[in-house]
């Protein structure tokens, strides 16, 4: 039996942040970041222009990630890519970003874009397994994000990228 992967609905709010809480602990760790913001909040992740999607552990029918995409001046942004400590290294991951990218093709989006840690291997290194490259923010919405990150100190934990692909 193979893991499911489905549309995220309202009774997945808390558990999204959780997940995305026990993800961040291991990239705060990783980084040594004591100031991280606070996972977001799952019924704003629903409520959002876009799409969630949830995978499910077959064993325990638990949702062990989840993949956020954005509509964002017309392109998908990948927003949120979370996976529990304990399920990773199982390829979940990658199984969420290419239904995300599925889900993004289906949806008439032409790109996908992200931003992300430049040397933190389940960061850069692992997008651009997915296909995805360096590139630089084009539209309002992704120079914002920049902005964004930068108010929040998030670069002095190390370089951060935008990255794209084409669908």
């Amino acid at each position: 039996m193979s893991e499911l992967i489905r549309p995220a609905v309202a009774d997945d709010a808390e558990v999204l942040r959780s997940i995305e809480a026990q993800a961040d602990a291991l990239l705060i760790d990783s980084l040594g970041a004591p100031d991280w913001p606070s996972a977001g909040d799952g019924s704003e992740r629903l409520a959002a222009p876009g799409f969630v999607l949830v995978l499910e552990d077959p064993s325990s029918s638990s949702p062990v990630g989840f993949v956020h995409v954005l509509d964002a001046d017309g392109h998908a942004h990948l927003e949120q890519l979370s996976v529990l400590p304990s399920s990773g290294r199982q390829g979940f991951g990658r199984r969420l970003v290419d239904a995300a990218l599925d889900t993004a093709r289906e949806r008439g989006y032409s790109r996908m874009t992200l931003r992300t840690y430049a040397e933190v291997p389940w960061n850069a290194p692992f997008y651009a397994s997915c296909g995805f490259l360096e590139s630089i923010p084009e539209t309002p919405f992704q120079r914002g994000l920049v902005d964004t990150e930068t108010s929040l100190g998030l670069d002095r934990y190390g370089r951060r990228l935008q990255m794209t692909v084409e669908l």
